[in-house]
């Protein structure tokens, strides 16, 4: 029996003596790295590099905002035909008054010809200067295209919090080609 371990621990010792001489044959020519020596950022100085690159690229931070304010999963209630939306709470009378044109927009927006990614943040962009204009009313014209925009807009508009209603704009503010919107004002 310790013949038999001996001549084992023969065989192993060739084995890795083979292997051995494997791997150097491997890494031959290659160069040992350094360790990595940079220290984490303190929590301050990883604030004023957010902060300086949102001010050097700032439609990165409207594109941001588009992604973190609507999303396309959502599926609002839209009934078929006349594109429109009340929020919960409002009177239905508002519809009727966007429709009949009783509010005029202060804001226009036009997506014609832009992706449905563009569309969105433009969309985000406008209903936040609505915000910081006091905005009551605005328009987007989607177009009739292929009719993507003119589906998905809608599902974008139901997300926004300060929604009161929507409805297919009247003919002089682009009837089905357009959604006249009204916004909540803060007084």
């Amino acid at each position: 029996m310790s013949r038999f371990k001996s001549s084992n621990k023969m065989n192993n010792a060739a084995i890795e003596a083979e292997d051995s001489a494997l791997f150097r044959d491997a890494v031959k020519g290659t160069q040992t790295l350094a360790n990595d020596t940079i220290e984490p950022l303190p929590a301050k100085d990883k604030v004023k590099r957010k902060q300086q690159q949102a001010k050097a690229h700032p439609e990165a931070q409207t594109s941001r905002a588009a992604s973190d304010f609507f999303s396309d999963e959502f599926k609002g209630y839209i009934e078929d035909g006349t594109v429109k939306y009340i929020a919960e709470g409002e009177s239905h009378y508002l519809l009727k008054q966007l429709r009949r044109g009783d509010y005029a927009p202060d804001m226009l927006l036009d997506l014609h010809g832009l992706t449905l990614a563009a569309a969105k943040q433009e969309l985000a962009a406008m209903l936040k200067a609505c915000e910081q204009q006091l905005i009551e009313c605005c328009c987007i014209m989607h177009g009739h295209g292929s009719g993507k925009l003119k589906h998905q807009v809608p599902h974008w508009l139901i997300q926004y919090p300060r929604l009161r209603a929507f409805h297919q704009a009247p003919k002089e503010w682009g009837g089905d080609a357009a959604i006249i919107v009204l916004l909540q004002r803060d007084d």
